[in-house]
């Protein structure tokens, strides 16, 4: 039998763009170096697959995790013990370990292909729902333009949650249209499964429901008629149990995180402690005191709620220590296409004029995203464009209707839509395979991102291929590195002969071995996460800041900075030395701290973090009154340097002040 050319056109070209797609994520896989969670990620997913220890890194749930490990389960791979360290200590250590004492690029490359099958999936879904919605030409329509959008290749076959949870949201409201349309039970159970699934991949699946619930309301409004609402209020709690199970199933329905009676590191309880809002800490420990959800799961929320009152952003050149408001609007500007974002306006503007279909349609593809798109605006951790792409799948199709209109309203349209569409694929390409970084050209491009947004939108640690490509054709073998994600990667492996610079992760956290002279010579290569100051601030904060006025040698990847010349370091120099007696210091070993800690003030005296240090050495030694004026003398930086981001460790000095005896009770 001989299928129409008409029919076997619509399969053809989905196929073929699927191909496209696949081959895209296939070569931005292989060309970029490990990025900066997907190691432990890995690991704490095969730990889970091997173990059924969900303790090792609970900071998101396991299902994306399990997918990506599952194809390494056969092979015959070195795996670190694990060792009962703190719990982010434990992951990334490990994970690095695991990784890097295997084959790092063959593992890598079979996990990230593995984890594009959520963007597979996700593309399938767009194309399918569209279709359904809106005709076979707007599901095409939707499906090329999410294929060639530079932001989803960048994330779409990482070890990572932002497409997972992409993809896992958006077959769920999916499927919960289809349910809506011809109500079974078996549609109702899909809903069910795919919001657990949801859930079990990160914690913002738990907006599925609302989400829903939002969707049922507008759908009884349209209907006028409230028995809808009832009807479908009913449906979405059977939903929810149905997640809830599907949700305990992926922690083997077991409260404790860590098998054979073994603690969390540190306890649940006392990390509870930690969360800045009483109220939530409180809540958490309600659901953990009931073995209501899992405990790691609980941890994992708890996780959240830390990071996020922990994390800095940065935001046009300034770093602010809780975001602000404007950050997702203006990361939607600047990274989304701006065919996506024409097309976008159009709609809208054809939606007012009520050019679109009115009811369940419009408001299906709107509501959620704009729903979510609020709750990211709230949330104060603004650390990339990635926790925005949930909205896409839902807007892609929106314009995709938008298209359609257009196109039915005068034929002359298509040529306006193909040139929307080869622009988006165009952009796409002249980026490739750096996707990470993408930023388009009414901002300047990629080039000028850095201008605007940092972290992951610039920078997640994934430029180290392409910098050994710069360094092996510059003959560079004597060169300095900065770098946002050594510590959890193995910057040898790559082939980098850099000496290394001081970040406050290979500092404060890891301690890495490191001697760093007040006045050094370049190349030096600063990747943007660092030249920014996401970690240590901006301004006299950062050792880093004279770099940002100076214009780079080269830029690898739009997010590693080439610096030549003569520097002088003297702050990243006394970071170094502060470590070091800080460590000494807990060794034992005063009076060695002591020498650190008087260089490391000499070097940079209007350090508030440097003079702590010493002021701690000085109280060691039963030296208060010394103490006390480097005490002094930090607490009164912390106030007139950036007191914005140096709030807790103000708090710290505040205390170390008061814990110093008096001349007084000093006194026989």
């Amino acid at each position: 039998m001989t299928v129409p050319s008409k029919t076997a056109s619509r399969i053809t070209i989905p196929l073929a763009l699927l191909v496209v797609l696949i081959l895209q994520l296939a070569h931005t896989s292989r060309a970029n170096s490990v990025t900066w969670d997907e190691a432990h990620h890995l690991f704490d997913g095969y730990n889970i697959w091997t173990h059924h220890d969900y303790g090792l890194n609970p900071e998101v749930p396991p299902f994306a995790k399990l997918v990506a490990a599952a194809p390494l389960l056969p092979m015959h791979l070195f795996v670190p013990t694990v060792q009962d360290r703190s719990e982010q200590t434990e992951a990334f250590l490990d994970g690095k370990d695991f990784l890097f004492r295997n084959d790092a690029n063959k593992l890598l490359f079979i996990a990230r292909m593995t984890m594009a099958i959520f963007t597979v999936v996700l593309a399938v879904t767009i194309f399918a729902a569209g279709t359904e919605m809106l005709g076979p030409i707007a599901g095409l329509v939707a499906l090329a333009f999410f294929v060639f959008d530079p932001n989803i290749l960048a994330h779409g076959a990482l070890v990572t949650t932002d497409v997972p949870i992409a993809c896992c949201i958006f077959l769920a409201l999916y499927l919960y249209y289809r349910y809506t349309r011809r109500p079974t039970l078996t549609r109702l159970l899909l809903v069910g499964l795919v919001t657990g699934l949801a859930m079990a991949t990160k914690f913002t699946g738990l907006l599925v429901l609302p989400m829903l619930f939002l969707v049922a309301i507008a759908e009884s409004v349209y209907g006028r008629d409230w028995r809808i609402l009832i009807r479908r209020a009913l449906a979405i709690i059977a939903v929810a149990f149905i997640s809830y199970i599907v949700l305990w199933a992926f922690y083997g329905f077991r409260y404790n995180a860590r098998p054979a009676g073994r603690e969390l590191n540190p306890p649940l309880a006392d990390y509870l402690k930690q969360v800045p809002d009483p109220h939530d800490s409180a809540h958490m420990a309600l659901l953990a005191r009931h073995h209501i959800l899992p405990e790691a799961y609980i941890f994992g929320l708890a996780n959240t709620k830390i990071t996020e009152f922990a994390d800095t952003s940065y935001f046009f050149g300034r770093i602010y220590r809780h975001g602000t408001r404007l950050y997702f609007p203006a990361a939607l500007l600047i990274k989304s296409t701006l065919p996506f974002l024409i097309l976008f306006a159009v709609g809208l503007a054809l939606l007012i004029a009520g050019r679109l279909k009115r009811g369940l349609k419009p408001f299906i593809l709107l509501a959620p995203p704009a729903f979510y798109f609020v709750v990211a605006m709230h949330s104060t951790m603004d650390i990339g464009y990635r926790h925005l792409l949930i909205i896409f799948p839902f807007l892609y199709i929106f314009i995709a209707a938008a298209a359609v209109v257009l196109m039915q309203m005068n034929r002359r349209w298509t040529f306006a839509i193909a040139a929307l569409l080869l622009w988006q694929g165009v952009t796409s390409a002249r980026v490739s395979p750096a996707y990470m970084a993408y930023a388009n050209e009414a901002w300047g491009g990629p080039s000028h991102l850095h201008n605007y947004l940092g972290d992951a939108n610039t920078d997640w640690g994934q430029q180290l291929k392409a910098a050994h490509q710069y360094l092996a054709s510059h003959n560079i073998k004597d060169c300095w590195l900065a770098y946002f994600a050594d510590g959890v990667v193995d910057t040898a492996y790559y082939g980098i002969p850099c000496k290394r610079l001081p970040t406050v992760e290979t500092t404060a956290w890891l301690n890495l071995p490191m001697n760093v002279p007040p006045e050094i010579d370049g190349p030096i290569l600063i990747s943007d996460g660092v030249l920014a100051g996401i970690d240590y601030g901006d301004g006299a904060l950062n050792p880093y800041e004279q770099f940002r006025e100076l214009k780079p040698t080269a830029a690898i990847d739009y997010g590693l900075f080439v610096y030549d010349g003569h520097f002088k370091i003297p702050l990243a120099s006394a970071l170094v030395h502060a470590t070091k007696a800080q460590h000494l210091l807990w060794g034992g070993n005063p009076g060695d701290a002591l020498v650190e800690a008087q260089q490391a003030v000499a070097l940079a005296p209007d350090s508030a973090s440097v003079q702590t240090v010493l002021g701690d050495v000085l109280s060691k030694l039963n030296r208060p009154d010394e103490a006390r004026q480097h005490y002094e003398q930090a607490l009164n930086l912390t106030q007139t340097i950036k007191p914005e981001l140096q709030t807790s460790l103000a708090a710290e000095v505040k205390g170390k002040l008061a814990t110093l005896p008096t001349a007084e009770a000093r006194t026989p």
